[in-house]
């Protein structure tokens, strides 16, 4: 069993759950103050179930290897190879 320490404002009593752990000891760092209407801060030891083992990570995908100098690539045309007519609208 693996413990950790949490420290929170709200008020919790043992055997209760905080953050997905239960509570073991509480411990009052500053009390509250209802006058000032401050609340206070608490020290909780809470028991933390053990990580699940981690799973190895897969190799990351390899790209393509390059076309071969017989196969075709293909790139993106020039602007003057498009052809067409590109029209500009005049400003209002």
């Amino acid at each position: 069993m693996t413990t950790k320490t949490i420290r929170s404002r709200f008020p919790h009593e043992v055997g209760e759950s905080v953050e997905g752990c239960r509570i073991l000891e509480k411990r009052v760092v500053i009390p509250p103050d209802p006058v000032e209407r401050r609340r206070g801060v608490y020290d909780y030891v809470v028991e933390v179930s053990p990580a699940p083992p981690k799973q190895p990570r897969k190799a990351p995908m390899r790209q393509a290897p390059p076309p071969a100098s017989g196969e075709e690539s293909f790139t993106r045309a020039a602007p003057d190879e498009m052809g067409g007519l590109i029209r500009r609208i005049p400003s209002r």
